[in-house]
């Protein structure tokens, strides 16, 4: 079982106190990271020096960009390697006992990202030239440690209260994230009880509290005193030729990232980190021949790309309101 268990083992403690010759990690690209770091210190404890066994941990996948990919494919790709890995790449094609029906099969997958991953063995099967985000940067966000917690406090809510999307509230000492919390439903009492304890538990500035106004958002209008609503749909600021206020904060947010200028350590490692960088990848540019406005792909075609609403990086994005109004909140 190595299902990722935040509430009650994090840290895959469970696996502590096995002792194992060898192992072998299946359907890799749905286990966490800190499972196969965990287990890959398992090995080499039963029997192998009696033996003569050398230790080693098999790892089978479909092509995933999260951490098989920065561990194993990229460096393989670039012939950095280290010695105590090996990466073996291996088609459908590549397999005798495939029939011709089960590959007719994956040709006609209609989705390209997924053909390209099960047929093709394509690593770098979302690579599109309307992201506005590198794939590297994104992995940096939890890498950047020279960014210093310094400046302004703020506090950004992405709300829902009774709804499919998740609650998320994320708090920031510049550009460094200090504290994260995420509720997958909320009543109105929850969200303004959250976002009062965390202001003052860091000592934020109601000023500097910016929340999601559009929809439900808006039920909280006046209850979190000064806080500052966001509207989506608000018009871009200074002038800059963005279709609406979120368009502008998302080009904002990918030139941050892509400067490697942000640090996410408040967000653990796992499936929050791999959601975030899953919702980071839908940030894309829309009509980009276009001679317009510049624009995002819509929310509504990301959710259904994604299967679910992108509530943390909406979170995140709203962080830029501050840059682009250098400091000063004057929105709302």
């Amino acid at each position: 079982d190595l299902r990722y268990r935040p509430g009650d083992d994090p840290m895959y403690e469970r696996f502590g106190s096995l002792e194992y010759t060898g192992g072998w990690i299946e359907e890799a690209g749905e286990v966490n990271e800190g499972a196969f770091d965990t287990l890959r210190t398992r090995i080499n404890r039963h029997l192998n020096k009696e033996m003569g066994i050398p230790p080693k941990l098999l790892i089978t996948c479909n092509p995933k960009k999260n951490w098989l990919y920065s561990e194993f494919y990229k460096p393989w790709k670039a012939g950095a390697l280290s010695d105590d890995k090996a990466f073996v790449q291996a088609l459908v094609q590549d397999n005798p006992y495939n029939s011709d029906d089960y590959i007719k099969d994956l040709q006609a997958i209609k989705d390209k990202a997924r053909r390209e991953r099960l047929l093709n063995g394509n690593w770098e099967y979302d690579d599109d030239p309307n992201a506005l985000i590198e794939y590297d940067a994104i992995l940096d966000l939890w890498r950047n440690d020279h960014v210093e917690a310094e400046g302004h406090k703020y506090i950004t809510a992405d709300i829902a209260l009774q709804g499919a999307d998740r609650f998320a509230v994320m708090v920031w000492h510049g550009l460094r994230l200090i504290d994260i919390r995420i509720h997958p439903k909320s009543n109105g009492a929850k969200v303004i009880g959250t976002i009062n304890e965390l202001r003052r538990k860091h000592r934020v500035r109601a000023s500097h509290i910016i929340y999601d106004s559009d929809g439900v958002g808006g039920m909280i209008k006046g209850l979190v005193k000064g806080a500052v609503p966001f509207s989506n749909g608000g018009k871009a600021l200074n002038g800059e030729n963005y279709e609406n206020l979120k368009t502008q904060c998302y080009y904002y947010l990918a030139d941050k990232i892509n400067q490697g200028a942000i640090f996410l350590p408040a967000i653990p490692e796992g499936t929050l980190r791999e959601e975030l960088t899953e919702e980071l990848e839908q940030v894309k540019s829309r009509d980009a021949d276009s001679d317009g406005k510049l624009k995002i792909v819509r929310k509504a075609e990301v959710t259904r790309t994604l299967g679910r609403s992108p509530d943390l990086a909406d979170a995140l994005m709203m962080r830029m309101l501050p840059e682009i109004q250098k400091g000063k909140l004057r929105f709302g």
